[in-house]
């Protein structure tokens, strides 16, 4: 490995903080200690961690998490302050043996195999099967799967978006000041990014993870901007002559130029929002991506059903009747009949501003919409980019970038795509990072072999009954390329072929069975730890990201769609199958009647 390897793999293999083994359930420790009483130190098991429904009412999952899960084995140790707290919390009576035991435990006799990261899963089909020191592996339990339960969550959620979304539309996310906590809300973000957005406005995200950071302004700097007065400096030197520009008296002189394309007088448009956005722009020139629905602005035709005052050139009685929709509602209060024409200050000023910034030499970047209706929305401000682009000869004008935010979900953006949107980004917050739709994907741990035994848990509810036993799992294709079933079979069976007959069954449903024949078979599972190091590299975000997209290409499109999906076949071997119900008998209590 050379030099640079090294220092990229210790990059990577920094851990959060707060991932350590006292980030467990209580039961997990008192379980070991009573293993440890029962002389149960040198038994070995297997656990399979696994979740039994595809969230969102989907048929497809994307695995996450597995980079967290092989740190936290990395990291495994109980420091000396661990310790002291565990003999204070557990009895009086527990043995201080089991205290010495603890402190020299590591993850050096525990073995890992996964699914890789990044990869399309289904129920059933173990993410991770551990083998090692019962009493080790049990205490991996809550860890590894408070690590793999939100990441695949999430990163499946995301991946849902950008299917709906569209490939052609950027994603990025604005969640964490919603998120469930700090901690939630980096990991938010991280997985957010490996599911298909394309970037966020975490910084620490970006940071820690090499996430792209994007971000504008909020309505709060708008407002804090009164009038024109309240703009400190008006000159910008232009991109490539240097020469000193006027900006306030560019942007006020096509403000007057382009209110005719807007439909909104300049007289309408708020001084307050202008001066923010001409301060924006000369903060970033080159960067300038404008919020513009502060301010509604609505043309009314008044008609005085008392008086016929005129207030800043409209009849009624509030001198402070505006442009702001709530002092217009209040003017409402009045009695006067209102004609509301749906337009937006912030689109004549952008406007203004944009034009002034390219005659210093600069091109605007973009509006985001925050409010409103924004499919209509986004298609008036694309035909105004428009006109303005041919009326001036600025083909790049057209083009500018449209951002919507607002509390925006799967469904909205399927109601948009109907609607004929011209937005050219998303911005989702709330909806995203705390997986409202569906707020736990119900991974669960289970062992399924001790000493070489097989395990099995049965239940009247025959979809928690376990496959039990050391198993393999492969992926079978068809002649078209797709992924047709997943096949779960004993470690002892030979693995599938290409092009020879394999039969499929349902695990606890004798009739459900099928032949196939693969054209392609992929074995799903890779050893990543054994003998206390990671045996493969742990790959970036970037590559794990694209593993998501090039897994989800192998589906068909009616597994994937949002309404009513098709469900992915999950088979056993007829082996398998044969040694479930066999020990399911051996297992299962005999009744008595009398």
């Amino acid at each position: 490995m050379s030099i640079n390897e090294s220092i990229k793999n210790k990059q990577m293999s920094r851990q959060n903080g707060i991932v350590q083994p006292l980030l467990t359930d209580l039961y997990q420790i008192t379980m070991a200690y009573a293993y440890w009483k029962s002389g149960k130190i040198n038994d070995v098991a297997v656990f399979d961690l696994f979740f039994r429904t595809n969230p969102f009412q989907g048929e497809f999952t994307i695995f996450a998490g597995l980079e967290e899960c092989l740190k936290f084995l990395e990291n495994f140790h109980y420091s000396d302050s661990d310790i002291e707290y565990l003999m204070q919390t557990l009895p009086d009576k527990t043995e201080p043996e089991f205290f010495a035991y603890l402190k020299d435990l590591t993850c050096k006799d525990i073995k890992l195999s996964a699914i890789e990261e990044g990869s399309v899963v289904f129920p059933r089909v173990p993410l991770l099967r551990i083998e090692g020191p019962l009493i080790v592996a049990q205490l991996l339990e809550t860890t590894l799967l408070t690590l793999v339960n939100f990441a695949s969550l999430m990163a499946t959620n995301a991946a849902r978006y950008r299917m709906v979304a569209g490939k052609n539309v950027s994603l990025l996310e604005f969640g964490l000041r919603r998120a469930q906590g700090p901690d939630g809300g980096l990991s938010a973000s991280k997985y957010a990014y490996i599911g298909g957005f394309d970037g966020t406005s975490n910084v620490l995200a970006g940071k820690m993870f090499n996430i792209p950071v994007k971000g504008t302004h909020a309505h709060s700097f708008v407002t804090s901007f009164s009038s024109l007065d309240d703009i400190a400096s008006v000159v910008i030197r232009h991109a490539e002559t240097q020469k000193q520009c006027n900006l306030l008296e560019l942007a006020i002189e096509w403000r007057k130029r382009v209110s005719s394309i807007t439909d909104v007088s300049p007289e309408e448009a708020s001084d307050g929002e202008l001066a923010a956005l001409i301060s924006y722009a000369l903060a970033f020139p080159t960067g300038f991506l404008a919020l513009v629905d502060t301010y509604d602005v609505k043309r009314y035709n008044f008609q005085a059903l008392r008086h016929g005052q005129r207030i800043n050139g409209h009849s009624g009685y509030n001198s402070n009747c505006g442009s702001n929709v709530n002092r217009i509602n209040n003017c409402n209060t009045y009695g006067y009949s209102m004609v509301e024409r749906t337009l937006r200050s912030g689109l004549l000023n952008f406007c203004a501003v944009a034009l002034a910034l390219n005659d210093c030499g600069y091109r605007a970047v973009g509006i985001r919409i925050d409010s409103g209706d924004l499919a209509y929305l986004s298609v008036l401000a694309r035909s105004t980019f428009e006109k303005i682009s041919e009326l001036y000869k600025l083909p790049w004008f057209s083009k500018l970038t449209i951002v919507a935010s607002n509390d925006i979900n799967e469904d909205t953006i399927l109601s948009l795509n109907e609607q004929g949107h011209k937005i050219d980004c998303f911005g989702i917050g709330t909806h995203l990072v705390t997986c409202q739709r569906q707020p736990a994907l119900g991974c669960v741990y289970k062992l399924v072999e001790i000493n070489g035994q097989p395990r099995i848990k049965l239940s009247q509810d025959v979809g928690k009954v376990t496959i039990p036993g050391h198993k393999e799992a492969y992926r079978l294709f068809g002649a078209d390329g797709h992924a047709l079933i997943d096949l779960l079979q004993r470690s002892t069976e030979p693995a599938p072929t290409v092009g020879q007959k394999v039969l499929c069954r349902h695990p606890f449903q004798e009739s459900k069975r099928a032949y196939v024949i693969p054209s392609q078979v992929e074995h799903l599972y890779k050893e990543y730890w054994r003998d206390g190091n990671i045996c493969i590299p742990l790959k970036p975000l970037s590559e794990v990201r694209e593993r998501v997209q090039t897994s989800l290409r192998t589906l068909r499109q009616d597994i994937k769609r949002n309404l009513n999906p098709t469900p992915y076949k999950v088979a056993v071997s007829d082996d398998l199958y044969t040694f479930i119900h066999d020990l399911w008998l051996q297992n299962a209590p005999i009744g008595e009647l009398s």
